[in-house]
């Protein structure tokens, strides 16, 4: 006790010693909670906090409890000083979050309880006080800089996200609606708005601001707005687009099986996510960004790939040069659309079709590293077929005829590309399935057979990915199904005939002779070993003949693994094709298929079964082969 109150006695003396040395008393008297009491009440000297209240910034944001003083700072300080402390301390707090040892060996991102988050949170209520306070000609340059830096601390969490809310909303002038109740939890410190502003001191460089400054700053926040909502919807898991499909296509929900509409309703972690991100829409709503124009679109894929939003908030000199995050107004926009028809939202239209607009928008993103754009940023990517399943359902494919389009504008192959590559690469199963159900039905909706038979061919010859491989074959049996269905007159057309099949039939069943090798080789080096040991040779030899067939067993369980998904859905199309659609298979071609295909994938899948110890399969694919197997044998023609 004698320690407390000499601590408190030596900060209401120092004060009256120079500032130098009070802040050294500071240092060593400031360092737990029971003290701040008494430097808040000396910090309401205005003059002394104007001349070391931005040297407390750091000091007071290690100590617990050290709001209020810091509030007073924020109120009293030099504005122009003190804010310079503040992005100091925002920075700090992004290299923290790459120390665990800094967050108490928490995840960043998923730690509300530890000391970053409330300091962020403190920081962000010191900025809306500092921001208001500071007059001159051109405060966006104060402005810019500072959003940076809230950027790059800031961490997709629901306080954290409502704290830079707060932010924007002081900054703009607007006052912060209130939550919706069953988000009320979500409380964090608000001091511009709830405390006392008569307390704050003039700003004592106060200029005249210039007439095209509101303007630039209402750019600026929309800027900051949509690089929140990106961070916060690639962090947050939102399934935009595997709830459209629910609501799009109810048929294919199973019944008594919760949709994942309903888990979003009525679970409250899930549900806070949608309100968040639906408080951030209306953020950039009231900041302006209402209306999905041709414009805004173009703006979106326009824009170079290497452009950071961030780097033009300090280096603008009109509001043309303050862009949009792209990624954010991606997920403005898939929100749009997904509120108005999940929720029943009165969102904007979007003044935007599949070709071209959509089309560009996904090319630009995915880029050059489609599997790295996706990883980094899955949101994103979600949020991307989100858009285009909305579009597919409102009949926006393409621009209406002779509206100004080239036929590079509807490059089907390039968008079916773009679209099967999040099917695949996407670390969620749902959307990966939203983006495969997406894919074929623009494929069969292309009216040209050609363009549907050359994209089924180029994924049959080019694909690298089984399951993949196996979609296209699915497509291609649907196409078949839906030709033969057609109405009399149409019944000429491509997939109708023979044709097809004489065309792809040497990348549906490719050849697997090689698999046949690879087995013989492996017996005969069994046999080798045999006859060696029986001879009296050396073990060593044994064990390198032994080796070897253990590699040829390895390498064609890596084989199924690649491919099974292909080789099971080329043999259920198999047996469609020579049980009832046989007018389609050109003369002589089981024979083939039966030689080159059916007998060595038959014969290498009973190896497989029968391969002992780590190479041998487990209980599903075991299963999967003894499918395959009857599958095959069943076509009748080896």
């Amino acid at each position: 006790m004698a320690a407390l109150s000499d601590s408190i006695q030596a900060i209401r003396d120092g004060a009256k010693e120079d500032r130098f040395t009070y802040l050294t008393i500071l240092q060593y008297h400031v360092t737990s909670p029971e003290v701040l009491p008494t430097l808040n009440e000396v910090l309401q000297d205005a003059e002394l906090t104007q001349e070391i209240g931005w040297d407390l910034v750091q000091m007071l944001l290690d100590v617990e409890g050290s709001e209020a003083c810091l509030e007073t700072v924020a109120r009293l300080g030099n504005p122009r000083e003190v804010v310079i402390k503040v992005m100091e301390a925002l920075a700090g707090l992004t290299v923290a979050w790459q120390d665990e040892d800094d967050v108490d060996g928490e995840e960043p991102g998923a730690a509300p309880g530890s000391k970053i988050p409330a300091k962020f949170i403190t920081l962000l209520g010191m900025l809306a006080i500092l921001h208001g306070r500071i007059k001159t000609k051109y405060p966006s340059r104060f402005l810019g800089p500072s959003l940076a830096k809230v950027v790059e601390a800031y961490q997709p969490t629901p306080e954290m996200t409502a704290s830079v809310i707060n932010l924007v909303y002081s900054l703009s002038g607007r006052k912060r609606p209130p939550l919706p109740t069953r988000t009320s939890s979500i409380n964090v410190l608000n001091p511009d708005q709830n405390g006392d502003t008569s307390k704050n001191a003039p700003d004592p460089e106060a200029e005249q601001e210039d007439p095209k400054e509101e303007a630039m700053q209402r750019r600026l926040l929309q800027a900051f707005g949509t690089c929140i909502l990106q961070r916060y919807v690639n962090a947050q898991g939102m399934l935009w687009s595997p709830r459209l499909l629910e609501i799009y296509r109810p048929g294919r929900n199973v019944p008594g099986r919760k949709t994942m509409t309903e888990a979003f309703r009525e679970d409250e972690v899930l549900q806070r996510r949608d309100s968040v991100v639906g408080q951030l829409v209306a953020l950039l709503r009231d900041l302006g960004l209402d209306e999905c124009s041709g414009r805004f679109v173009r703006d979106i894929y326009e824009v170079p790939e290497n452009t950071d939003p961030l780097a033009t908030f300090d280096d603008f000199s009109s509001v043309d040069d303050i862009r949009l995050s792209p990624g954010g107004a991606v997920c403005l926009v898939a929100y749009w659309i997904f509120s108005r028809d999940v929720f029943g939202a009165d969102s904007p239209a979007p003044e935007i079709h599949v070709f071209p607009e959509h089309a560009a928008m996904l090319g630009r993103f995915l880029g050059r590293n489609a599997q790295a754009e996706i990883a980094a940023s899955p949101g994103i990517a979600d949020a991307l077929l989100a858009i285009g399943l909305g579009l597919e359902h409102r009949g926006r494919v393409r621009l209406a005829t002779g509206a100004a389009a080239t036929p590079a504008d509807a490059n089907l192959m390039a968008y079916h590309h773009n679209l099967t590559l999040i099917s695949v690469f996407h670390p969620d199963l749902k959307v990966r399935s939203a983006a495969t159900t997406l894919a074929g039905s623009l494929l069969h909706a292309e009216p040209d057979d050609n363009v549907r038979l050359d994209i089924l061919e180029d994924l049959l010859e080019n694909c690298m990915f089984g399951s993949l491989k196996a979609c296209a074959v699915t497509w291609l049996q649907e196409e078949l199904v839906a030709a033969r269905a057609a109405p009399p007159r149409r019944q000429g057309r491509l997939f109708a005939s023979p044709e097809v099949i004489e065309r792809l039939q040497y990348v549906l069943f490719p050849d697997m002779l090689s698999l046949n090798e690879a087995g013989a080789k492996a017996a005969g080096a069994e046999v080798v070993v045999r006859e060696e040991a029986e001879a009296g040779a050396p073990v060593g030899k044994g064990d390198k003949g032994e080796k070897t067939g253990e590699d040829e067993e390895g390498a064609l369980a890596d084989f199924w693994a690649q491919n099974h998904h292909f080789l099971l859905q080329v043999a259920n199309f198999a047996y469609l094709l020579f049980a009832g659609f046989r007018e389609l298979v050109p003369d002589g071609m089981g024979a083939a298929v039966g030689q080159r295909f059916v007998e060595p994938l038959v014969a290498a899948a009973e190896r497989l079964r029968r391969a002992q110890g780590g190479q041998g399969p487990g209980p599903e694919d075991e299963m999967q082969l003894a499918i395959l197997v009857d599958r095959l044998r069943g076509l009748g023609l080896q």
